[in-house]
């Protein structure tokens, strides 16, 4: 009867060994490299609000958005639009490469004391969606104590 019980345990426990000692690898499995994914062109701001703080009254000032390419092909700026006539607004037509940075420039002609808030819509080949910019500040008279 042992000797029924040992052998039936040795049937058992050896191919669970056999299997453990299978090697996994097969010779016809070549190893592969990860795939590199395109990204493409990716947009970075260094801001999307800027406030402008105290303007005086009918003296434009101008401020500067920075564009970063992050990406590894050439970024577009395709359109861009301030939302008002009284925000001009400056930017290359030129596309900037991988690694590369240019300026978008806006401003304000603080032609109306008071409070301001403008935003300016750009879009680029990296997103279909656009990007929307905003400057904001408080055009004073040179009479006027500036509200700290």
């Amino acid at each position: 009867m042992k000797r029924i019980s040992i052998l039936l345990i040795a049937l058992l426990v050896a191919p669970a060994m056999l299997l453990m000692a299978q090697d996994t690898k097969t010779a016809t499995t070549a190893p592969t490299e990860p795939a590199k994914l395109a990204v493409g062109a990716k947009a970075t701001w260094d801001k999307l609000l800027l406030d402008m703080g105290n303007v005086d009254f009918q003296v434009p000032k101008t401020a500067e958005f920075t564009l970063t390419n992050e990406g590894n092909e050439p970024l577009l700026i395709t359109y861009g639009k301030a939302s008002c006539g009284c925000t001009g607004l400056k930017y290359s037509q030129e596309p900037v490469l991988p690694g590369k940075s240019t300026a978008l420039s806006v401003t304000y002609n603080a032609a109306s004391p008071g409070d301001f808030r403008k935003t300016i819509t750009v879009q680029t080949n990296a997103d279909a969606n656009p990007t929307t910019l905003t400057i904001m500040g408080k055009v004073v008279k040179k009479e006027e104590t500036p509200v700290k």
